[in-house]
């Protein structure tokens, strides 16, 4: 019978190396991790527009997020109304190494175009394009608590900011 060594330099450094790959934030040799997993699921709120005269408008909103059972599908459906507006988003998105890209169709204007954009931990930022509207959008998602920025370009809606909350 064999004895094992496990003494000296050898377990010192193999211990070493298992501590730094388990420390949070080393991604030596893992994946990134996709943000879908975490928004999985229904999430309502509120959140407010505002429009380039400058007034402002509360919005009331409901989310629904599809993720395939591997985390990098994503199917969203949002809806949000104010007393002026109304905005029905769809899209399907696909998360690969960090990148995102993916399509969208907004049925109350006729909209749609494309997706693309970045994610890191619990964060994502997207661009949208179509032909007849674009805007950046930064999403965050910690917890049951989720924060989301749409900054449109040039249209009467200059932001729109909404904090959603997982039901």
């Amino acid at each position: 019978m064999e004895a094992i060594n496990m003494s000296g330099s050898s377990l010192t450094q193999r211990v070493l190396l298992l501590a730094v790959l388990s420390l949070p934030g080393c991604t030596a040799l893992a994946a990134p991790v996709s943000p879908f997993v975490a928004m999985a699921g229904t999430w309502s709120g509120s959140g407010v527009l505002s429009t380039s005269d400058g007034q402002q408008e509360r919005l009331r909103c409901r989310a629904s997020y599809d993720v395939d059972g591997a985390g990098d599908q994503l199917r969203l459906n949002l809806t949000c109304a104010s007393e002026s507006y109304k905005f029905d988003l769809a899209s399907e998105v696909e998360y690969r190494g960090g990148a995102i890209r993916g399509s969208w169709t907004e049925a109350s204007r006729n909209a749609s175009g494309t997706l693309s954009g970045r994610a890191a931990g619990d964060h994502v930022e997207v661009a949208a394009r179509g032909d007849s509207f674009s805007a950046n959008l930064s999403l965050t998602t910690r917890g049951g608590r989720q924060t989301v920025s749409i900054q449109p370009q040039g249209a009467n809606i200059t932001s729109v900011s909404l904090a959603l909350n997982r039901r």
